[in-house]
C-alpha cells in the first residue's frame, strides 16, 4: 500500500494542482471561443520535446521555447481577412507533423513517443512539485488580475474596449498562460489530449452553471474528479493516465448530459 502512494501522491497532487489552472482558463477559453487554440499549443509542445531532444536541453525548456514562438507567430499571422480557426488549424498540423518527424530521426526520444502523445502523471516526483507549485501560484496571481478585464472582454469586446480595457493585451496574456498550462500539463495528458482536458470540464460545468462564477466552480470539480479517478483507475487497469483521465471526463460529461435530457422529457 505505501509503495502505491509513494508512487501515486505526487501525481495526484500536482493534478490537483493543476485542476486550479485548468478550469478558469477552460471557461475563458469556451467563452471566447478558443477551443482549437488549445489543441494548437498542445501539438505545438510535441515539436518542443523535439528540439529539446535534438539540442540536449530539458524538454521543459523546449515546450516552453516553443509555446512562446507559437505565441509570437500567432501574434504575427493575426489578420482579418484570415479566419482564426483556419490559421490555427494550419498551425496545429504543421506544428504536429513537424514534432513526430523530427522525433523519428532521434531515437533516444521515440521510446517515450506514447508518453509525450498521452501524458504520463506517473513519472512526477516529489522532487518536482515545489517548482510546479511556485509556477501554477505565478500563473494563477496574473490570471486573479486580470480576471475582470478577460471576462468582459469574452462577454462582448467592443464594449470592453470602449471602456479603456486593451483587447490586444489581454489576448496576449491570455495566450501566454495557455502556453504555460501546454508546459506544466504535457506530462499530465500529453500532447494530443491537453484540450481536452481544458474543454471538457468546462463544457460539462455549462452544463449545470447558470453565471460565469458558478461554471468555473463546477468545471473545478469535474476536472478533480477527472484526475482524480482517472489516475487511480489508470493505475489499477495499467493504462496511460492520460487516456484514463481524459475518458473519465467524457464519461462525466455524457452522463450529466443523457441525465438532464431525461429530466426534460419526463
Amino acid at each position: 500500500m505505501m509503495e502505491w502512494l509513494q508512487l501515486l501522491l505526487p501525481a495526484w497532487i500536482m493534478g490537483t494542482l493543476l485542476v486550479f489552472l485548468t478550469a478558469p482558463l477552460g471557461c475563458l477559453m469556451l467563452w471566447r471561443r478558443m477551443s482549437f487554440f488549445a489543441d494548437t499549443m498542445a501539438h505545438g509542445t510535441l515539436l518542443g520535446v523535439a528540439i529539446a531532444g535534438a539540442l540536449a536541453l530539458p524538454l521543459w525548456v523546449g515546450v516552453t521555447l516553443l509555446a512562446i514562438m507559437l505565441v509570437g507567430i500567432l501574434w504575427i499571422l493575426h489578420d482579418p481577412r484570415l479566419p482564426n480557426d483556419a490559421l490555427l488549424a494550419l498551425c496545429s498540423a504543421t506544428l504536429l507533423c513537424s514534432g513526430l518527424l523530427l522525433i523519428q530521426h532521434l531515437p533516444e526520444l521515440r521510446p517515450e513517443l506514447l508518453s509525450y502523445l498521452f501524458g504520463d502523471l506517473l513519472t512526477i516526483s516529489w522532487s518536482d512539485l515545489p517548482v510546479f507549485s511556485l509556477v501554477i501560484i505565478g500563473a494563477l496571481a496574473i490570471l486573479y488580475k486580470y480576471w475582470q478585464a478577460q471576462i468582459q472582454i469574452a462577454i462582448d469586446p467592443d464594449i470592453a474596449v470602449s471602456e479603456g480595457i486593451n483587447a490586444k493585451w489581454q489576448r496576449l496574456i491570455f495566450m501566454l498562460l495557455l502556453a504555460l498550462f501546454t508546459v506544466l500539463a504535457l506530462r499530465a495528458v500529453g500532447s494530443l489530449l491537453m484540450g481536452a482536458l481544458l474543454v471538457i470540464p468546462a463544457l460539462t460545468a455549462r452544463l449545470m452553471a447558470n453565471s460565469p462564477k458558478q461554471m468555473v466552480l463546477w468545471s473545478f470539480v469535474f476536472a478533480q474528479i477527472g484526475i482524480s479517478v482517472g489516475l487511480w483507475s489508470s493505475a489499477g487497469l495499467n493504462v496511460s493516465t492520460g487516456l484514463s483521465i481524459v475518458l473519465t471526463m467524457s464519461i462525466l460529461f455524457a452522463v450529466i448530459f443523457a441525465v438532464q435530457k431525461i429530466k426534460k422529457m419526463a
